[in-house]
């Protein structure tokens, strides 16, 4: 008799995971064998009773986020032999030594089979974001692989999981992880669980550290990983920022949403004769200012302001030969892509306006439940709102540290598009 609680799925319903698709709905489930709460790992059955898969169990529409399409035994060496196979899959893009970085995305959640589980590694400390009860309560087991994988290169672990686990009916009572429930599970976590400190579960997990400086494709940006968005830097970008670097030449760069200037770095460091660093929060003003200095760029040709993006955009008169447009997600979940389709027509639609002819347009949206067809469609609609001739010179979406499993489309959150604005 399994261990875990069952979940036997309606007739027909198998294929998709036959498919290899990691996640299960719950209009697909029949029946519950057990009660099992959320975050309590569970075994996925066809209707036929033939084994399918293993998996956490999450409440709402999502009921299981698959981690093992195989009957294996679920132990602290399962979960560790994953940190090495994601550590081997980034070595073998080339992220590992040399020039390229010194920081990379080590987990992303399905692309590496470890769903609602985020580990970035900056220079010498990792950063966990856990988005699924399941993995929080295995963050011991992930520390000790992590210490295992990294040796002395590793300085510390830092738990920065306070945000996502806020959405989750995670509590904390007797200095042990709890769920709201009634009745008690009949399986255990395989691992101790993790308690949060009070009002917030961001805390090292091993050793300690501040900010860190890495190094990008030969470039330097100081990361505060416990102050930042996120976990304190945009790696999906590594490769976006490149192309920045590129166009920049002689131009006159707005960056939008710039966050820590990296991609202003880029731009003057391509020989853009001007960047406007514009987002804001203060902080990311002082972290751009910062980063800008370090990499000993002319500070003549940067001028960085706090102000809102959208409302900049309407009221200035400023024209520009270049605008890098990487807002925030304007999407979370579906029931809102309507909304944010019209936000990214008009933003965009603002940006065209401050193009001078023959401008350069990099423009992005991260919001996951937003697929690529249908950003293009509202950047098709905000070309011609504004009478712009626009044509694509380049498709861009996140690096190779952020693998799209080919069964999991919807892993493709960064959609970019480089944009020649007549």
């Amino acid at each position: 008799m399994s261990k875990f609680a069952k979940i036997i799925l309606k007739p027909g319903k198998e294929v998709a995971i036959k498919r290899f698709h990691p996640w299960i709905f719950s209009g697909a489930i029949d029946r519950i064998e057990g009660a099992p709460r959320e975050g309590d790992i569970v075994e996925i059955s066809s209707s036929r009773k033939e084994f399918l898969a293993l998996g956490h169990y999450l409440p709402g529409s999502i009921a299981v986020k698959i981690f093992s399409f195989t009957d294996v035994e679920v132990n602290d060496n399962f979960w560790k032999s994953k940190l090495k196979s994601a550590l081997k899959l980034r070595e073998g893009a080339g992220l590992l030594g040399g020039t390229v970085s010194s920081a990379y995305r080590l987990v992303f959640s399905e692309g590496d089979l470890l769903p609602g589980l985020i580990i970035d590694y900056y220079e010498s400390v990792a950063v966990i974001q856990a988005h699924s009860v399941g993995m929080y309560k295995l963050l011991p087991v992930f520390t000790e692989g992590l210490k295992e994988l990294y040796g002395k290169k590793l300085i510390a672990v830092y738990d920065k999981s306070s945000d996502t686990m806020e959405k989750s009916k995670l509590i904390t009572r007797n200095s042990k992880l709890f769920l709201k429930t009634e009745n008690p599970p009949d399986v255990q976590p395989v691992s101790p669980p993790v308690s949060p400190p009070a009002g917030s579960s961001d805390q090292f997990l091993f050793g300690t550290s501040g900010p860190v400086e890495i190094q990008e494709t030969g470039h330097r940006f100081t990361v505060d990983f416990m102050k930042g968005q996120k976990t304190g830097f945009f790696l999906d970008q590594r490769g976006n920022r490149l192309f920045a670097q590129f166009y920049a030449k002689d131009r006159a760069v707005l960056n939008a949403f710039c966050y820590s200037g990296a991609f202003s770095v880029y731009a003057l460091k391509g020989g853009a004769k001007m960047v406007h660093s514009i987002d804001s929060s203060r902080q990311a003003i002082e972290w751009t200012d910062q980063n800008v200095a370090l990499n000993g760029c002319n500070i003549a040709r940067h001028r960085s302001e706090v102000a809102d993006v959208k409302r900049f955009l309407v009221d200035t008169s400023e024209k520009y030969d270049m605008i890098i447009l990487d807002p925030p997600a304007f999407a979370k979940t579906h029931h809102v892509t309507n909304n944010a389709l019209h936000a990214y027509v008009h933003i965009n639609a603002e940006a065209m306006k401050r193009l001078n002819p023959g401008g350069i347009l990099f423009t992005f949206s991260c919001s996951q439940p937003i697929s690529r067809e249908m950003f293009r469609s509202a950047i098709q609609s905000a070309a011609i709102e504004t009478g712009r001739q626009v044509r694509v010179l380049h498709q861009l979406s996140q690096g190779p540290d952020h693998p799209v499993d080919i069964c999991h489309p919807e892993g493709e959150y960064l959609k970019g598009l480089i944009l020649a604005v007549e």
